[in-house]
């Protein structure tokens, strides 16, 4: 439901009754991922989507259904269908689960208030149960950022505290996940699934050195959605002016502003410098963290001579091997802003355990399960 925050939370504000469909389950080649939603209200106005235009127009249907009765929440499964072909499928070949249900934004004060959070940037979780027994479908609770409380409708008893200690997990983690509690008979003698909807802090992307490479790949990180920061050592070269896609830039030697600085499984360190003074003290420290994704720009004989400094400073081979260099994949880039398509396709490819490779190359399912790396992992 996080992707259209914003759109909800006005609704919710104005105390305007809305139709919910969320993805709660995905099979084969599905375009979107689990907890994506779409929403209609009651003058028929949606926003957001569940497939990518392949159903969207049973589901907008399915919601007014949900608003104009008085029923409980509705489960709906789309697939692809041979026999025939003008039947509503997904014609990627994959199937959705939807689970649509009606918000009074009154009712639900707590949905509310996560809403808000998410629009101010704030990290959040929300566990909606899409399977159990009928009187949980539909209910949420939400856990906010300190992770120290948990509000809702399963709130008080056991299934509301083990939702709430998994949703708890997952906003650490970073990811949005479905989760099954109970079952074992000891005060939940059913088990209750969950689809928890996370939304944490941006990923970070630092990028070291305030060269024009880091100018366009600090404009395609923000677009990306990261959280971008540029910095460099030379304050005549590391200014705001220069870098105005850059959440914050620093001037400070790299690696002692990596060394204080936060970071986790989601941040992408990129080395554009290619200065040994610099690159090597900086490299040391970033192969030591539990960062996703480490690069380093320059040509493959500085590659060498990196491997070989970083050798003699002690790394490992493990470590070392964890190196993009020469940073991006081989798109034949020349300039900068080619160059940062590069970089951050090598970032969003590593991401996700994609192969680089034209997908006309490829067999097998075009959407694959993300491993959402957890925080603080090393991969």
């Amino acid at each position: 439901m996080f992707n259209i925050a914003e759109t909800l939370h006005r609704w919710c504000r104005d105390a305007r009754p809305f139709a919910l469909a969320t993805v709660v389950g995905v099979q084969g080649s599905a375009p979107l991922p689990a907890g994506t939603s779409v929403a209609v209200d009651e003058h028929g106005d949606a926003v957001g989507s569940v497939s990518g235009g392949c159903v969207e127009g049973a589901v907008h249907e399915l919601c007014r259904e949900v608003l104009r009765s008085d029923g409980g929440p509705v489960r709906a499964r789309f697939g692809y269908s041979d026999d025939d072909a003008f039947a509503v499928g997904l014609t990627c070949g994959g199937e959705l689960d939807v689970l649509v249900r009606r918000v009074d934004p009154a009712e639900l004060p707590h949905l509310a208030a996560a809403l808000a959070d998410v629009v101010r940037g704030r990290p959040v979780a929300v566990a909606e149960v899409v399977d159990g027994p009928d009187g949980l479908l539909g209910s949420t609770l939400s856990v906010l950022g300190d992770g120290t409380a948990a509000h809702g409708t399963l709130t008080g008893g056991p299934v509301g505290s083990l939702l709430a200690e998994e949703a708890r997990a997952l906003l650490r983690a970073g990811r949005t996940a479905r989760v099954t509690v109970g079952g074992n008979g000891a005060g939940c003698p059913e088990p209750v699934t969950a689809l928890v909807h996370v939304h944490s802090s941006r990923p970070r992307l630092l990028v070291f050195g305030a060269v024009d490479f880091a100018a366009a790949l600090s404009r395609a990180g923000c677009f990306l959605g990261y959280r971008v920061t540029v910095c460099d050592a030379r304050p005549v070269f590391a200014t705001t002016a220069r870098f105005p896609h850059a959440d914050e830039v620093v001037a400070d030697w790299p690696h002692r502003y990596l060394e204080r600085t936060e970071v986790d499984g989601r941040t992408a360190v990129c080395v554009l410098t290619h200065d040994a003074k610099f690159d090597i003290p900086l490299l040391r420290v970033a192969l030591d963290l539990p960062v996703g994704y480490v690069g380093a720009m320059g040509s493959r004989r500085t590659h060498d001579e990196r491997l070989r400094l970083l050798r003699e400073l002690g790394l490992t081979p493990h470590q070392l091997a964890r190196l993009h260099s020469p940073i991006g994949l081989d798109l034949g880039a020349r300039t900068p802003e080619e160059t940062a398509v590069s970089i951050t396709a090598e970032i969003i490819a590593r991401s996700h355990r994609g192969t680089g490779l034209p997908l006309s190359e490829l067999a097998g399912p075009i959407h694959r399960a993300s491993p959402h790396p957890v925080a603080g992992s090393v991969s």
